[in-house]
């Protein structure tokens, strides 16, 4: 599969798609990038006049990479064409803001895989490649 029909088989659209391009992706992780859009609407509200990502946003865009597209990888090598992930935990460390227009690289690695359950140690680094999160996320892989 390649790293486009991974994204295309994500269950999400615009303007809730939080994966730009996949980088690499293997059993073991995976790396992508996404770009903050400043017309995304939650800068709208979020601080006013001093727009900044959620930090709700962040953890979407690290799950939506690191556990989601991973798990879509890890099923479809072992011939599980529908998947169906649901996220079941996370425990993220915010340590830096992310602005519009900000382009940000997530780097998950696989903790383990196994009875359906998928544990990731996740990072997200900003362009200059300061760490601006980190932590676990864990989903449920079912087959449809």
């Amino acid at each position: 599969m390649t790293n486009q029909e991974i994204i295309s088989k994500l269950p999400y659209s615009k303007p809730f798609l939080f994966v730009d391009e996949i980088l690499k992706i293997n059993e073991n992780g995976v790396e992508g990038t996404y770009t903050f859009d400043e017309n995304l609407d939650f800068y709208k509200g979020h601080f006013k006049d001093n727009p900044v990502t959620p930090g709700i946003i962040l953890t979407e865009v690290m799950a939506q990479i690191g556990l989601v597209c991973l798990g879509i990888f890890l099923l479809d090598n072992s011939l599980n064409k529908n998947p169906s992930i649901a996220l079941t935990s996370t425990a993220i460390e915010f340590l830096k803001p992310v602005f519009p227009n900000e382009k940000v690289t997530v780097i998950s690695e696989k903790v383990y895989f196994r009875f359906g359950k998928l544990k990731c140690k996740v990072i997200m680094k900003n362009e200059k490649g300061d760490v601006v999160c980190t932590g676990k996320i864990a989903g449920m892989v079912i087959s449809k």
